[in-house]
């Protein structure tokens, strides 16, 4: 039982505290209901059995919970009226008759989180912790600030949207265009900490990579744009790789050494007709670029058949829509394939030296497979050794351990 709610907490937690928070119109209230729902459960399901939806459960019973705690605490007042009228509906039955509700509340929660009138700083932060459910920690370390200046982001954020009374719904098509580039960025977000968590001894979490697939083909429904298909896209290709990113032991396999018999063909085929169709709209936006790479990856008999020529190209325009040192150093670890690793050593000695990169441990790793490949063993050892300290997931840093140990 208990090995089966920790799997549903993982799976489900964000839906259920995204329902509660359209019920009770609070963040805060809706954490403390979804703790009570899930203790309960903890109680009753073994004594009585799993009831038959597992996620309407917890839902009705964390806003009954709630009326509980709020009336032993004499604190029922905290509730509007109408939200104090939803909490008496009919239970589990009620919520089992709302399938579409309940699913479309997380897109809810990221337009809600996204909403202009929060501070952009915020916006993300917020829906990383509600939506992600992501620790304030890992929200600081992709941020670069510390814990305490992301929390009290999240806690202004939270009080602006009480204040505000700002509606927990997915905004008319009027408006939402204005908030789909920031939407967008988070479903990206969740998505990578879903293909490449940030810390932890899981190397990818599915969960949240097919959460963040789910949420952008309710999006592609509210608004079927060129980036809302090119992200879905990007996604899809990427997602179709998972089976093969890792061994039955959970190590980080490269592309380059990928079993591509593993890749989910299907999603491919889905990906390529999502691709075709946010290109005919003509130019090309950030997301749809990369998916244009991911593309070429994923429909190659192998590495060394990639149009790699065409990957750096493509790189060229993404560095024109999004200039970032991250885009850059994949464009010289492609252009490597193309020259050679002298000059992709040479463009990432220059990103390292013009952009900081030195604290990015995955341009010391690039850094060190060139040196690798031109036999300067010494400096490949130095490389991977800086990028083994400064990197955070326990696959990666396996994987470094053992170029460490192969070069001596």
């Amino acid at each position: 039982m208990v090995e089966m709610l920790d799997q549903l907490y993982r799976q489900h937690s964000r839906k259920v505290l995204a329902s509660l928070i359209r019920l009770l119109g609070s963040f805060d209230l809706a954490e403390e209901a979804m703790q009570d729902a899930f203790l309960e459960a903890a109680r009753q399901w073994t004594k009585q059995g799993v009831p038959r939806n597992p996620v309407s459960w917890l839902v009705s019973t964390g806003r009954f919970r709630v009326i509980d705690r709020l009336r032993r605490d004499k604190r029922f007042g905290e509730l509007t009226g109408d939200v104090t009228e939803s909490l008496y509906g009919d239970g589990e039955e009620r919520m089992e008759s709302e399938p579409d509700l309940l699913s479309d509340d997380e897109l809810r929660l990221i337009f809600i989180c996204c909403h202009p009138a929060l501070p952009p700083d915020a916006q993300i932060a917020l829906a990383l912790r509600e939506v992600c459910g992501l620790k304030t920690e890992e929200i600081a370390r992709a941020f670069l600030v510390s814990a305490p200046t992301i929390a009290q982001r999240i806690v202004r954020a939270k009080k602006r949207i009480r204040d505000l009374e700002l509606a927990y719904e997915v905004p008319p098509s009027s408006t939402l265009a204005m908030r789909l580039s920031t939407v967008l960025h988070v479903i990206y977000l969740v998505f990578n900490e879903g293909y490449a968590a940030s810390a932890g001894p899981d190397l990818m979490r599915l969960d949240l990579a097919e959460e963040a697939i789910r949420l952008n083909r309710l999006l592609i429904e509210l608004l079927p744009e060129a980036e809302v298909l090119g992200l879905a896209a990007l996604l899809l290709f990427q997602h179709a790789r998972a089976p093969a990113r890792r061994t039955s032991g959970g190590d980080l396999i490269l592309l380059a050494d990928q079993d591509r018999s593993l890749w989910k063909q299907d999603l491919i085929a889905e990906a390529c007709v999502l691709l075709d169709r946010a290109m005919a709209g003509g130019e090309a936006g950030a997301y749809t670029l990369q998916a244009a790479i991911a593309g070429l990856h994923s429909t190659a008999a192998t590495s060394e058949t990639t149009d790699w020529r065409r990957i750096v190209r493509l790189y060229d325009l993404l560095l024109q829509a999004t200039p970032s040192p991250v885009v850059a150093l994949n464009r010289a670890v492609a252009v490597a394939m193309v020259e050679g690793p002298a000059a992709g050593l040479t463009l990432v000695n220059q990103l390292m030296e013009a952009h900081g990169l030195s604290t990015h441990h995955l341009a010391h790793a690039a850094r060190a497979d060139f040196l690798r490949q031109l036999g300067d063993a010494d400096g490949a050892r130095s490389a991977y050794q800086q990028a083994l300290a400064l990197a955070r997931l326990d696959a990666e840093r396996e994987f470094l351990a053992r170029r460490i140990r192969e070069l001596d």
